[in-house]
């Protein structure tokens, strides 16, 4: 088909058994619909070429807008709950019907693409746009197929995003107007009423995170990946401000992915064909292969420029703090492409630990490395500008709880199976507060945390000596090239040593208490992983 006007008789849309009366735009590349976005008054050229854009009400996602549809098949597998809200089939149906009544008036943009690296485990989605930017947005998230494959192009999954299209909750059995929800058995996402491109980014995440494991025993996993010159491929989870983008990025590695991966039997492979990077306060200086990646055919959301100029103003937060920039891969110099390696050989679970308890870093056990990939942990803290506050203990279920649909010890047991078939070392890297907590300690040198992890992906901490710790359990090193000795045990690094036996013993009990919601589903292998704490 030509990437051009069709003809109403060569729609994509039949399948959906609806056409369209006005111009329907089939695959348009990047120069076109960005010619098409200007046009319509959907954003402005940047600087460097990039198309700036707005997303309206919404400037991230609406998890309690977000559903998945009830049936047979979904109902015993699924994790309902806050994060998975169950939405009944027949107005799941009834409300595509009205949807695709409201596209049939729509100029629509309508785009193939891949969802997945590993061409036998892909899915083929056809991405159905009221605006143009979106499916610029869909071009540079998904992957791209060659023009020969889109000629035997069939789609396994469909979405349609229509941020105009408001629903009635009380017909609809939605919350409020705006809405994402996934039918897994029709193979369909409906997004309205929500201008955030991340929606259906996510969205096919969540599906995958269905799909692989469920049914073909794939680990889909929330992480960024790289590899090394020998092949070694490496996994960072993270959730953030734990350095997960930072410390993925390595110059003399390879980057795989920066977000969203399955891991097979013999690969690691991207989910995406390209990076949603959080754009807040960028510079050249903190994030050169972000900032130059941001050139034409790439999009930043929700920013704005410096007065009398069109240059990006990337600290400006007036819209949101969450501002975003998306780009293909391929605008990273040293992207893999396609997008795929070997089994990984080091996983890092990558937390900022404010109460300084975390060793620097740390080497798991299978039952270790599953508990603490089900707890996710992080603690965030706020702002100083009105004093020091009390930092926040954050977790998040395989540091990605938001995006699975299924319970999280099934991924943890998936999890532990493959490391232990496929003998990878799992670290914990503690990115955060060393020698007393936020407001007394200070922050880990990030030279340190970059030393530690080379040792680790060089094999340099093979032959080391290890001490268990007291209470956590995990294996603390006690050397390691280019870093002090005394760094690495956090307990000597502190002043007062019993304050630090008390802070361990109540971030241990942290754990403990959130690992409850867990405790029904999870194996004795996975609950032998928790810390042990001291009964007074």
């Amino acid at each position: 088909m030509q990437n051009d006007v069709l003809e109403s008789q060569s729609s994509p849309l039949e399948y959906l058994k609806f056409s369209t009366s006005k111009d329907l735009y089939f695959n348009l590349p990047p120069a076109a619909l960005i010619e098409h976005s200007l046009a319509r008054g959907e954003g402005r050229l940047t600087s460097t070429g990039a198309l700036m854009a707005d997303t309206g009400k919404f400037t991230g996602r609406s998890p309690k807008d977000r559903y998945i549809v009830l049936d047979d098949k979904t109902k015993d597998a699924v994790w309902w709950g806050d994060i998975n809200i169950p939405f009944d089939s027949e107005k799941f149906e009834a409300l595509a019907e009205k949807m695709k009544y409201h596209l049939s008036e729509q100029q629509l943009y309508v785009r193939d693409a891949f969802a997945g690296a590993d061409s036998q485990h892909r899915l083929n989605l056809r991405v159905v746009n009221t605006w143009a930017w979106h499916n610029l947005f869909c071009h540079n998230m998904f992957l791209r197929p060659s023009q020969q494959e889109l000629e035997s192009f069939v789609p396994d999954f469909t979405i349609l995003c229509a941020p105009e299209f408001k629903a009635n909750p009380e017909i609809d059995g939605t919350a409020n107007e705006n809405f994402a929800i996934l039918d897994i058995t029709r193979r369909m996402i409906l997004i309205g009423g929500t201008g955030y491109a991340g929606e259906m980014k996510k969205g096919i995440f969540s599906v995958l995170n269905f799909i692989l494991p469920h049914e073909k025993n794939i680990l889909s996993m929330h992480c960024s990946a790289n590899v090394g010159k020998k092949g070694d491929t490496a996994i960072f989870f993270g959730l953030s401000g734990t350095g997960k983008t930072t410390l993925s990025a390595d110059p003399n590695r390879s980057l795989i992915g920066d977000d969203e991966h399955g891991w097979t039997q013999e690969s690691v492979f991207n989910f995406e064909g390209g990076c949603y990077a959080k754009a807040i306060d960028l510079s050249r200086e903190k994030e050169p292969e972000i900032w130059d990646a941001i050139r034409f055919g790439a999009i930043v959301e929700n920013t704005r420029f410096k007065p009398g100029t069109r240059e990006v103003d990337f600290a400006n937060k007036s819209v949101t703090e969450n501002t975003r920039t998306a780009y293909p891969i391929d605008h990273i110099a040293n992207a893999v492409v396609p997008s795929i390696a070997g089994i990984p050989k080091n996983i890092f679970f990558l937390t900022a630990d404010a109460f300084g308890v975390i060793p620097p870093i740390s080497k798991l056990d299978k039952s270790q490395a599953m508990y603490h990939f089900i707890s996710g942990y992080t603690a965030k803290v706020a702002g100083t500008e009105m004093g020091v506050t009390e930092p926040k203990l954050t977790f998040s279920a395989c540091f990605g709880a938001a995006f699975l649909p299924l319970p999280p010890t099934d991924y943890a047991s998936l999890f532990g199976e493959k490391i232990e078939k496929q003998e990878v070392n799992v670290w914990l890297i503690n990115t955060g507060w060393t020698g007393g907590p936020y407001g007394t300690g200070s922050r880990m040198k990030l030279a340190y945390t970059r030393a530690m992890i080379s040792a680790a992906l060089e094999g340099q901490l093979d032959q080391v000596t290890y001490q268990n710790h007291p209470i956590f359990g995990f294996q603390v090193p006690q050397s390691c090239p280019n870093v002090p000795s005394e760094v690495l045990n956090p307990r000597d690094t502190w002043s007062d040593t019993q304050a630090y036996d008390q802070q361990a013993r109540d971030l241990a009990q942290a754990f403990v208490e959130n690992f409850k919601k867990f405790e029904n589903t999870a194996s004795a292998d996975i609950l032998s992983g928790a810390p042990r704490i001291e009964q007074e």
